[in-house]
């Protein structure tokens, strides 16, 4: 997918998580070895949110590995140390995959799957 693309899954991501009484606290930041999608919170949550805008699930799935963990780690971390208000919260790490719907009418919105707690 290309980076428009990219920028409107991360765009519908954020509006997702703002429905869900989510506040959005940043977007698209470059911290230690990583990058941070969104970074969300709710009054007793953190969340770090990768977003994957792929054609299929699968190759969503398949782009987070074992190495983009470890960068999205450490980014939280780094952002964790900018922003020590956070500390206190709990921290999740959430997949979400956002898949255009194909051969349907456009008038039909890209499906959205939230994944929460990818990373242990």
């Amino acid at each position: 997918m290309s980076t428009s693309q990219g920028r409107s899954g991360e765009d519908l991501a954020s509006s997702y998580l703002s429905r869900r009484g989510y506040t959005i606290l940043g977007r698209n930041l470059r911290l230690g070895r990583g990058e941070l999608d969104i970074i969300a919170c709710s009054e007793t949550l953190l969340l770090f949110v990768e977003v994957k805008t792929h054609k299929t699930r699968e190759s969503g799935l398949l782009a987070v590995n074992e190495d983009k963990c470890a960068r999205l780690y450490s980014a939280a971390e780094a952002w964790l140390a900018k922003h020590p208000a956070y500390a206190g919260l709990q921290c999740r790490f959430d997949l979400i995959i956002v898949t255009p719907r194909m051969g349907l009418p456009r008038w039909l919105p890209p499906r959205i799957e939230h994944m929460k707690d990818i990373i242990n």
